[in-house]
């Protein structure tokens, strides 16, 4: 079982003659004791080409110590890593390799650097004993275990112990500064052994077009994507905050990119992997689509007067949140472990080192990318119009969820095209996203009818009342309306001529 423990810590430059000053004089520190010397030995995995590395990954088995064990650590922030811990073992854990599916895909981490440690450490402690900090003087041996090279170094870690300020590494480091001990250029052990070593991660084969044409722009934002797909799928994995959306979301922008730019892609070769995006972001989009609507049930619950909320309605829905939630995440792991996935991973990572470019993508990148925004906008106009000219009712509502998603094509194209078009394009994105948070709010509301609809017949099938399950379908389509009746006004300010005549001034 595998357990993750947040690492904020930071790294100095020493020799074995460095002295360390009287830290007691850092504000917080009231003690500083002598914890003794423990000898760490452990061996880095990568994949061979060192995948995880060029990616600022660290996996390890390393003996010695009080957690001795497998370490798989993320980067977070500069200084901060998340450490996700497994028993000591002979093979690679099967918590911690799932972690790594995106990046390792088929194939496997061989041993590709060993570290052994003496690590002299001392507890940096406040007036009442706790323990603030660990900051441990290591002396390394690294022997790279595929060039044969070595290297040895003194270095000085200072890490935060749980809940403590991170302002106590500021005090610390101005101690340690006053000294003359400077901070370590090297990011983390691994990276310095590789480098020392001979064995740095390569740059991975991309092919980046032509620098100033359609086609680089496009690939850049297209190899963007590519790269959120790889990074979020361990979020998932780990169930961190918002991880599913953020993965759907590359998913989706991905596919928007091949269509809004066919004239710069094949369409012959990004058809295939749109429709498998499709099939991923859709598995992705139960955990997803489920989340959302648990918060708008739970929110919409919660500001209804305790008088008006009447039988066991909080229970029930708890009980729904619970099953449909086990069922939607069960669903999105499935997905990524599955060959298919790994299949389209492979598909995106041929498509960027030998891109399916066509004749525009050696064309001018601001004109040819201004042309396709404004078509996706052309579209988005008619999606809208459509939408208004029908009477309210379940024909409107399926035509404001095509314009919802017109929308969202139309500022997925604008947000591609920043880097190149600048202001004009980001402000074309804003006003177009108010429209797409507008229509997403309308569709929130019309399948949130829907769950209800579905728990007041549950209710009302056990004897229960359904009364506050119709009440809140009320509100529902109170805040459908609203939003229909807001949206000739948004999208008027979306549709504003200038917005897209200024995309090429």
């Amino acid at each position: 079982m595998a357990d993750t423990k947040r690492e904020i810590e930071r790294k100095y430059e020493a020799t074995p003659r460095t002295g360390l000053p009287d830290l007691t004089r850092a504000a917080g520190v009231a003690a500083v004791t002598d914890e003794g010397v423990t000898e760490l030995d452990a061996v880095y995995y990568d994949t061979p080409d060192l995948r995880l590395a060029a990616d600022a990954l660290t996996l390890r088995r390393r003996t010695g110590g009080a957690d001795a064990g497998w370490h798989l650590k993320f980067p977070v922030a500069a200084g901060i890593r998340d450490e996700i811990r497994a028993p000591l073992s002979d093979t690679l854990p099967r918590s911690l390799a799932g972690l790594l599916r995106s990046r390792v895909r088929d194939g496997e981490v061989v041993p590709v650097v060993r570290l052994r440690s003496s690590r002299d450490v001392r507890h940096l402690h406040d007036g009442d004993g706790t323990v603030l900090a660990e900051l441990s003087v290591d002396t390394v041996h690294a022997e790279g275990l595929t060039g044969g090279g070595e290297a040895a170094w003194t270095e000085i870690e200072v890490e935060l112990a749980d809940d403590t300020d991170p302002a106590l590494l500021d005090a610390v480091e101005k101690r340690l500064r006053k000294a003359g001990i400077r901070p370590s250029d090297a990011p983390s052990k691994l990276a310095r052994a590789l480098a020392e070593t001979g064995a740095e991660p390569a740059a991975p084969p991309v092919d980046p077009g032509t620098p100033g044409t359609a086609g680089a722009a496009v690939l850049a934002y297209v190899r963007e994507q590519v790269e959120a797909i790889v990074a979020y799928d361990p979020a998932v994995r780990r169930d961190l905050p918002d991880a599913v959306h953020q993965l759907r979301v590359a998913c989706r922008r991905l596919r928007s990119a091949f269509k809004t730019y066919k004239k710069v892609l094949d369409r012959e070769v990004t058809d295939p992997i749109g429709e498998e995006l499709k099939w991923l972001a859709g598995e992705l989009g139960v955990a997803r689509d489920q989340e959302v609507l648990d918060e708008r049930l739970r929110a919409r619950l919660g500001e209804l007067p305790r008088t008006l909320v009447l039988g066991p309605v909080k229970a029930r829905l708890r009980r729904r949140d619970a099953a449909h939630g086990r069922n939607a995440r069960r669903q999105a792991l499935a997905a990524l472990d599955s060959a298919r996935y790994l299949a389209l991973l492979g598909r995106l990572d041929a498509l960027l080192a030998d891109p399916p470019l066509r004749e525009d993508a050696a064309g001018d990148a601001p004109q040819v990318l201004a042309r396709a925004v404004r078509k996706d906008h052309d579209r988005l106009a008619g999606r809208v119009e459509d939408a208004l000219a029908l009477e309210p009712g379940d024909a409107r509502d399926l035509a404001l969820h095509e314009a919802r998603k017109a929308a969202k094509r139309a500022r997925y194209a604008a947000d591609a095209a920043r880097p190149t078009l600048g202001k004009p394009a980001k402000r074309l994105a804003k006003r177009v996203k108010r429209v797409q948070s507008l229509l997403g709010e309308h569709q929130d509301a019309v399948v949130a009818r829907g769950a209800l609809r579905e728990l007041a017949i549950m209710a009302h099938g056990t004897g229960e009342s359904a009364f506050t399950w119709g009440l809140l379908y009320g509100r529902e389509e109170a805040a459908a309306a609203a939003a229909e009746q807001a949206l000739p006004e948004v999208w008027a300010r979306a549709s504003a001529p200038e917005l897209t005549a200024s995309l090429t001034h």
